[in-house]
C-alpha cells in the first residue's frame, strides 16, 4: 500500500497516488525537497531553500535545481532538483528510473517511453518497433515496385496495340494502293464477272466470252477497246464553232480517246487510263511515229506495268521502283507523276512534271495552274480563231487519290478559265452524250472545272513537249535520279 503524502490516503499503487493526486489535490503545495517543509509557493519554496539550505556560492545565486522547470518526480509530480534521487528513496521507497524498493531495475523505451522492469523485454519490445517500422518501408518499397511494374506492363500494352494499328492501317494502305500480293487487272476481272454471273447480271457464255477476249488482248498486250470512246473532241470543236454566249477562245488537243475503268481495274487504275488517253492522242501525231514504232496499239494495262518495269531497269527513277519493290506488272499498285514521266521519258518523248505544290489563290485554289495550262495551249496561237484544235498532246493531271486528263481550257468573255477533263471515272454512257451536243451545253458539265473546283492541297502535271535524242534520253535518266521535279513557288 502507498499512502497520499498530502491527505494521507492508503492507495494500491503509486500509478494510483499520482492518479489521486492529479483529481483530488490539484492545488497542492510544493514542498522543499531537502527537507520535505511545504511552502505556499514557488517563490516561497525558493526562499526557505536558500535560507535554512544555504550553499557556499556568491550572494544571492540561484542554485540550479531551483530554477523554472525543476525535475518532477515521475511517480508523485512534485518537484525536486538533485536530491531527486534521495526524494524518491524516502518517499516512494525506490530510484526512479533506476529501481523499485525491491530491487527490481526499470527500463525506459527510447521510442515510445515505455517503461520495462526486464531488459529483455525492453529488447523484444524495441525488436517489435524495429519490425514494425521496417515492415511499414518495405511495404511501401513492395508498392513502389508493384506501381512500377503496373506502369510497365500498361506501357508494353500500349506499345502493342499502336504497333498492332500501325500493322493494321499499313495492310490498309497495301490494299488501297494494291501493294497486298491479291493480285493484278487479270484476277480482278474474273473475279468482277463471276460476282456478276452469281448476282444475275451476266449469263454465263457472256462470261466465258469475255473471259477469252480477255486472254487474247493481255497475251498480245493490247486494250481491248470496250471503255473508250473516241470523237469527243471533234464534237466538242463543233460544239465551240456555234457557240456564241460567253466563250471567247477554246484551245483543245488533237485526237483523244477517252478511257474508263472496268472491271480489272475498278478502284486503281485511273492512273494507267490517262497514260492511255495520253497515248492515244500521240499515236495519232506523226510527229511521235519514230518513238512510238514499237507501239502502234493503245496497250493494256498489265502491259503498261510491264513498260514501267522496263523503265525501271534501264536506271529510271530509282527511288520510286524501290517504293514497289521493282513490280507493277501482276498487282493493283497505283501510279502517279513519276511513272508517267519515266515511262515516256524511256520512249524518248520529252516530257516535264511541274509541281503546284500550295495553293497560290484565296480558299485553297491554284490559279496558277490555270494560267500554266493557258500558256501551254496558246502558244503562238495569241489573238487567233476562237476554237483552237491545236498539236499539243493532253496533259496528266495528278492530285492525292485520283488523276485526270487535261483535253483542252476555255477562256471566258470576262477572261475567266475554265479547264476541260476527260475522267477515267466516268463511264462511256455518259461520255456518249458529248457525242450528240445539245446546243445549251449541259452535256459539257462532265468536263469543265473551273478554278473554284479545284481545291486539292497540291496538284501535279505531266505535260509532253517534244522527242529526245539519245543522248538526252540518258541525261534524262541520271537526272531522274537526283530530281524529277520543278516546283512552282
Amino acid at each position: 500500500m502507498v499512502v497520499c503524502d498530502v491527505c494521507g490516503q492508503a492507495l494500491s499503487s503509486e500509478a494510483a497516488v499520482r492518479r489521486h493526486l492529479r483529481r483530488t489535490h490539484p492545488g497542492r503545495q510544493p514542498r522543499c525537497p531537502l527537507c520535505g517543509v511545504a511552502a505556499p509557493g514557488r517563490d516561497e519554496l525558493r526562499q526557505h531553500t536558500e535560507t535554512a539550505h544555504p550553499e557556499p556560492g556568491p550572494p544571492g545565486a540561484r542554485r540550479p535545481e531551483l530554477a523554472v522547470g525543476l525535475p518532477e518526480c515521475p511517480f508523485c509530480g512534485e518537484a525536486a532538483g538533485r536530491e531527486l534521487e534521495a526524494h524518491g528513496t524516502a518517499r516512494h521507497g525506490h530510484l526512479p528510473g533506476a529501481d523499485r524498493g525491491n530491487g527490481q531495475q526499470l527500463y525506459e523505451c527510447p521510442m515510445c517511453s515505455l517503461t520495462c522492469t526486464n531488459i529483455q523485454i525492453l529488447e523484444e519490445h524495441v525488436d517489435l518497433h524495429l519490425e514494425e517500422q521496417s515492415f511499414l518501408e518495405g511495404g511501401n518499397i513492395r508498392d513502389l515496385e508493384l506501381a512500377q511494374r503496373l506502369q510497365t506492363e500498361e506501357d508494353k500494352w500500349q506499345r502493342s496495340e499502336e504497333e498492332k494499328r500501325e500493322r493494321e492501317e499499313f495492310k490498309k494502305l497495301q490494299r488501297q494502293y494494291g501493294l497486298d500480293n491479291s493480285g493484278g487487272y487479270k484476277q480482278q476481272f474474273l473475279k468482277n464477272m463471276e460476282r456478276e454471273v452469281d448476282r444475275g447480271r451476266m449469263q454465263p457464255f457472256e462470261y466465258h466470252k469475255r473471259k477469252a477476249d480477255m486472254m487474247e488482248c493481255l497475251a498480245f498486250g493490247i486494250d481491248d477497246g470496250k471503255t473508250k470512246t473516241s470523237g469527243v473532241i471533234e464534237a466538242l470543236c463543233k460544239y465551240y464553232q456555234n457557240e456564241n454566249k460567253d466563250v471567247r477562245h477554246v484551245w483543245l488537243s488533237r485526237g483523244v480517246d477517252h478511257f474508263h475503268s472496268s472491271l480489272g481495274d475498278r478502284g486503281w487504275g485511273c492512273g494507267y487510263r490517262n497514260f492511255q488517253m495520253l497515248l492515244s492522242s500521240l499515236l495519232q501525231n506523226s510527229f511521235y511515229n519514230d518513238c512510238l514504232k514499237d507501239t502502234t496499239l493503245v496497250p493494256s494495262i498489265p502491259k503498261i506495268q510491264s513498260m514501267i518495269e522496263d523503265a525501271w531497269r534501264e536506271g529510271f527513277d530509282p527511288h520510286g521502283a524501290s517504293h514497289f519493290k521493282n513490280r507493277l506488272h501482276g498487282s493493283k499498285a497505283w501510279i502517279g507523276a513519276c511513272e508517267i514521266y519515266s515511262l515516256l521519258t524511256s520512249l524518248r518523248i520529252k516530257c516535264q512534271i511541274i509541281d503546284f505544290h500550295k495553293p497560290t489563290g484565296p480558299m485553297g485554289t491554284h490559279p496558277r495552274l490555270f494560267e500554266w495550262v493557258l500558256r501551254y495551249y496558246s502558244t503562238d496561237n495569241e489573238g487567233g480563231a476562237k476554237v483552237v484544235c491545236t498539236s499539243k498532246p493532253p496533259i496528266y493531271l495528278q492530285h492525292q487519290g485520283h488523276s485526270r486528263t487535261v483535253v483542252g481550257i476555255e477562256e471566258k468573255k470576262n477572261k475567266t478559265l475554265c479547264l476541260l477533263l476527260f475522267d477515267p471515272g466516268c463511264p462511256s454512257q455518259e461520255m456518249q452524250k458529248l457525242l450528240k451536243q445539245n446546243s445549251d451545253g449541259t452535256s459539257l458539265k462532265l468536263l469543265r472545272k473551273f478554278v473554284s473546283s479545284l481545291k486539292e492541297k497540291q496538284y501535279q502535271i505531266v505535260a509532253v513537249d517534244g522527242v529526245l535524242s539519245l543522248e538526252e534520253k540518258a541525261a534524262r535518266c541520271h537526272a531522274s535520279q537526283v530530281l524529277t521535279s520543278e516546283k512552282i513557288p
